[in-house]
């Protein structure tokens, strides 16, 4: 399960790592995002029609449309931000976006909280030279056109695929860890058949990840 990470790269650094041409960036002059919470801006490097990749700002969470149970009125939806791997070829939620519109999602580090009242945030990420080094989730996509509470809006949504966790996260949340992708898989989640992508979908060895921050109110990783 991840429902906090941070993305501190510059956009050039972004388009370096995942091979994305400056006329497929649309990211423009964004900041970096220390802190990503569900519904929030998330870039993500996907795939166009013509095989070329491009990064754009997402809408983190799949909308899930809500209603009241009391009027019947559309209310603020639900952003589904976490795709089970278990669930990514069942549930008719996933399966068409894992199967024709799969992403990388760029990121620093992520973080898991631990207990409550106060909850102690634990933040990781991976080992290297660099204080924060970059890496990718593998991520799936959609386009969202709706009601969303009260206004009618066009969005690019995003959600990050989860599977069991390693040894170090489980320390922390003993069910789920986002699904982090080596560079050289980089190609085959974005272009190759569900079978071979899905082959991906396994735990980060816990052995070249770090532990970078852990304690009570750390909701951003600067």
């Amino acid at each position: 399960m991840c429902n906090l990470y941070a993305n501190t790269m510059p956009v050039a650094a972004m388009r370096e790592l995942f091979s994305v041409r400056a006329d497929r960036d649309r990211l423009g002059n964004a900041e970096p995002l220390p802190a990503i919470f569900p519904k929030g801006t998330a870039p993500i490097v996907g795939l166009g029609d013509d095989g070329i990749r491009w990064l754009a700002n997402t809408h983190w969470g799949f909308v899930l449309p809500q209603t009241s149970k009391k009027t019947g009125k559309p209310i603020q939806p639900k952003a589904v931000n976490n795709a089970r791997d278990d669930k990514l070829r069942s549930s008719s939620f996933w399966r068409s976006s894992f199967e024709e519109r799969r992403c990388l999602v760029p990121a620093t580090s992520f973080c898991e909280a631990k207990g409550r009242n106060p909850a102690t945030y634990v933040w990781f990420g991976l080992k290297g030279d660099e204080a924060r080094p970059p890496f990718a989730f593998a991520g799936i996509w959609r386009d969202f056109r709706g009601n969303y509470g009260d206004d009618q809006r066009e969005l690019i949504t995003s959600s990050i695929v989860t599977t069991t966790p390693n040894e170090l996260t489980r320390e922390t949340h003993p069910d789920r860890m986002p699904v982090i992708l080596y560079p050289d898989d980089y190609e085959t989640w974005l272009t190759a058949s569900a079978d071979e992508a899905f082959n991906l979908l396994r735990p980060y060895p816990a052995e070249d990840m770090v532990i970078h921050q852990s304690g009570e109110g750390l909701k951003s990783d600067r």
